[in-house]
């Protein structure tokens, strides 16, 4: 079709994501195996730590009163094995054919007919060219980067002093990293391990070989005894008053024992503790550099429509640089430049990109 770009995107847009992935459960290492790591609820009494500026002007008889200062909460806790000598987390993934990643594209009652046909023939020509450039090889050599340094073990890869990832296809293994030594904020200089990964990534988006990968993190943390380790909190909208943090866990939660007002247990075992799909997600496309500001600010975002970062609270991308506007541009956008791997990045992603009614 011609090169041209749409004054609007169709009013119901939408791609499902490129990625087929597993939460992460935890797991003990010990001397005769792996038992999962459990997430307990327990009770804690802290101390208030509020900021209370001005409160000395409110009252002279402040001294005169007594204050509460002491913090009782309810929280999840996740802790290693006493014997534990290291933290195992396994997941597994498989990447999508491109040409499967377009969900919904139809008319809204403002919309015309061939508005849609014709968007749907620049997706599938725009992904045609994605297949055949090395933009596609570059997005795949990025994910197995992030495979590889661990950055989806979050804060517990910041407290490890070693993480080793392997990475398996149908029980056979084809790469090992030291995950600490490999960097975090650029995609310079890929191994050959990170290639044959990549390999297998973009062999699956363009259709050739639909094999998944198990990739498993074994993490030491340089000390032994009950550690405290982070698998994904819950978020919960009004939470109780007194309660802290939920953990995010498999399985169902152990019912109570206590058959009388007199009984009760001061623990509660919730389930098996995991990181959740979402968040590991989040940290493999976390390798947008092509946003404006890279340079100056100097961290790989996650791949979003409009460079949103939680870590900032700040959009990096503006109406001329987001997915958005690229996807008015799908016949013209070159998949290998940079606005295009972004895109190809944006499909693999997904989500809804439907044209408003102007």
């Amino acid at each position: 079709m011609p090169a041209v770009e749409f004054k609007k995107l169709p009013g119901v847009l939408a791609f499902q994501r490129g990625l087929v992935i597993t939460d992460a459960p935890f797991f003990n290492v010990l001397p005769e195996g792996q038992t999962p790591v459990m997430v307990v609820r327990h009770g804690i009494r802290g101390t208030q730590n509020v900021n209370k500026d001005g409160d000395a002007e409110k009252s002279t008889a402040a001294n005169a009163k007594r204050q509460e200062v002491s913090n009782i909460q309810t929280t999840d806790t996740a802790k290693l094995d006493e014997k534990a000598e290291a933290l195992a987390v396994r997941f597994s993934l498989r990447f999508l054919d491109l040409k499967d990643v377009l969900f919904a594209c139809a008319p809204a009652s403002t919309d015309a007919d061939d508005l849609v046909r014709n968007y749907r023939d620049s997706v599938t020509g725009f992904i045609e060219r994605a297949k055949a450039s090395g933009g596609l090889d570059e997005v795949a050599r990025r994910f197995a980067r992030n495979i590889a340094n661990g950055r989806w073990l979050w804060r517990n890869r910041t407290l490890a002093r070693k993480v080793e990832v392997s990475v398996s296809v149908a029980g056979q293994a084809i790469a090992r990293f030291d995950a600490l030594a490999i960097p975090l904020h650029h995609f310079d200089d890929s191994t050959d391990a990170e290639r044959r990964i990549a390999a297998y990534i973009a062999d699956g988006l363009r259709g050739n070989d639909d094999s998944g990968l198990d990739i498993e993190a074994r993490l030491d943390f340089g000390v032994r005894g009950a550690l405290e380790v982070f698998p994904s909190q819950n978020y919960v909208e009004d939470k109780p008053r007194g309660f802290a943090r939920p953990l995010y866990c498999l399985g169902s939660p152990e019912r109570p024992h206590g058959n009388s007002a007199m009984e009760f247990e001061s623990t509660r075992t919730m389930g098996h503790a995991a990181l959740r799909d979402q968040k590991i997600g989040n940290a493999l496309r976390t390798f947008d550099t092509w946003y404006p500001n890279y340079a100056e600010h100097g961290r790989p975002l996650p791949v979003e429509p409009n460079g949103a970062s939680l870590e900032a609270q700040e959009f990096f991308r503006d109406r001329k640089t987001s997915a958005f506007e690229f996807a008015r541009r799908l016949n013209t956008l070159d998949p290998a430049s940079p606005d295009g791997m972004f895109m190809i990045a944006c499909l693999i992603r997904g989500g809804v990109f439907s044209g408003g009614k102007e």
